[in-house]
């Protein structure tokens, strides 16, 4: 008896990842950036990353980097030039929109200080950088808090009072250890260098902040510090670390629907 061979021939199994329609749906992520390089990079890194592991196979972000040139954001900072930094930021922010951003993160927690007025600059959302570090606090259950991060992020107090709507009290280092925490800021993170002797700085700081003054956590308010040290460093203190809670607040955003 002879058999027919079946004309029943089932196509290849496609990956999930090309079963999906195309293009993915994926908002944009704008990232205001150059703030320094360095956060800028590790911003997309980890936008990518994240957004990889919740979809797998070949996806990442949909991003659009509106870069500032950092020796302009360095000279503001230093020389308190805040309204030559407000009109240069600005414009930034709104070319990221006109470029086809769907929401906004800026990777600089000192930049937040000319972001204030986002909301009325833009039509997209912009999400600030205290809100998934506050929320993360509270839902830790702490309350008193030590900040680490640039002179005017200690010093002013436009991060303090975002932090303080959650009921959150922040605790600073003194001025001669402010002074060391932003010249690391500046002079070493933002240029890549990684020094054994500054992360022991930090370390020893953040603990006396819980030691002397009762500080429960630390937020790593620059977005280079996280660079230096982490959780792994501080066993009894815990860290915040803003640029990735700032990032998963961005990446919930744009999958958002997808």
């Amino acid at each position: 008896m002879t058999h027919k061979k079946s004309n029943n021939i089932q196509p290849p199994q496609k990956p999930a990842s090309q079963q999906v329609s195309r293009p993915t749906n994926i908002k944009t992520i704008g990232i205001l950036g150059g703030m320094s390089d360095k956060a800028t990079m590790e911003y997309y890194r980890f936008i990518n990353q994240k957004i990889n592991a919740r979809l797998g196979g070949w996806e990442i972000g949909e991003t659009l980097i509106q870069g500032c040139n950092f020796g302009n954001i360095e000279y503001y900072v230093r020389n308190n030039a805040w309204d030559e930094a407000r009109a240069y930021v600005e414009e930034k922010a709104k070319l990221a929109q006109a470029g086809g951003a769907d929401v906004l993160v800026c990777v600089s927690n000192t930049m937040h200080k000319v972001l204030d007025k986002m909301p009325e600059l833009l039509d997209i959302p912009f999400i600030h950088i205290t809100t998934p570090t506050a929320q993360a606090i509270v839902s830790k259950g702490l309350k008193k808090i030590a900040l680490l991060g640039t002179k005017p992020v200690m010093q002013a107090d436009y991060i303090k009072d975002e932090y303080a709507k959650y009921g959150i009290e922040i605790i600073v280092p003194s001025e001669a250890e402010q002074l060391e925490i932003d010249r690391i800021i500046f002079d070493e993170l933002v240029k890549g260098t990684i020094s054994e002797k500054s992360r022991q700085y930090y370390v020893q700081v953040s603990e006396s902040l819980a030691k002397e003054h009762g500080a429960q956590g630390v937020i790593l308010g620059c977005t280079e510090i996280f660079l230096l040290i982490g959780q792994q460093d501080l066993q009894n203190m815990t860290v915040f670390n803003t640029t990735e809670l700032h990032v998963d607040a961005a990446v919930e955003y744009a999958l958002a629907g997808s």
